[in-house]
C-alpha cells in the first residue's frame, strides 16, 4: 500500500511510503552513509527487506527520499515495537519525510500488535529528540557510551493504545 505525504500543492506532488524493496537498498544504503557516522552495511538491509515496517519515501520516479526500519519482537510478555533506523536525505530533510515515516511505522507496529514501541537516540541530536516528543516518544533511561565515539543514547518509549 502507497500513502501520499502531503506536498507543496494538493497533496499528488509529496513522497509516497511504501514497504521496502529490493530495488530500494543501493539508494537507502547512500542515505545511510550520508546521515550516519557508523551506518549500517546493505546487508543489514538486506535482512529486513521482509519486514512490514521497514519503509521507504519515494518521490517522483521511484527516487528513495527516506526510509525507516522498525519491527515488533516479545519481550518479557509483551510486543515491543522498536524504531531501528530511520534517515531522510539530505536534500528531503525538513519537508514532513520523516514525520510521515515515523507515523506510518507506529501504525505498522500497532497493527503487528505492538502495545508501545522504543528507540534509541543519541544524546546530541536535538532535533530527532524534538520529532520523537512531538510523537509522544519520553525518555526512558540514558545508556552511557552506546555509540562508538563513546557517546551516550536516551531510550524513549511510547505506549501504544
Amino acid at each position: 500500500m502507497t500513502t501520499p505525504v502531503s506536498g507543496p500543492g494538493d497533496g499528488t506532488d509529496g513522497p509516497s511510503i511504501r514497504p521496502a524493496e529490493r530495488a530500494d537498498l543501493l539508494a537507502v544504503v547512500r542515505i545511510e552513509n550520508e546521515s550516519f557516522a557508523q551506518p549500517w552495511p546493505y546487508d543489514a538491509f538486506e535482512r529486513f527487506l521482509d519486514e512490514p515496517g521497514f519503509l521507504v519515501a519515494v518521490r517522483g520516479d521511484r527516487e528513495v527520499a527516506g526510509y525507516i526500519v522498525a519491527d515488533v519482537a516479545q519481550t518479557f510478555g509483551r510486543q515491543l515495537g522498536h524504531i531501528k533506523d530511520i534517515a531522510v536525505h539530505p536534500d528531503h530533510r525538513g519537508t514532513g519525510i520523516g514525520s510521515a515515516l515515523l507515523s506510518r511505522a507506529i501504525a505498522v507496529l500497532t497493527a503487528r500488535g505492538a502495545d508501545s514501541v522504543k528507540l534509541e537516540v543519541r544524546r546530541s541530536n536535538e532535533g530527532a529528540k524534538r520529532l520523537y516528543r512531538k510523537f509522544g516518544f519520553e525518555p526512558l533511561r540514558r545508556v552511557p557510551n552506546y555509540y562508538e565515539n563513546d557517546e551516550d543514547a536516551i531510550v524513549m518509549l511510547r505506549k501504544l493504545q
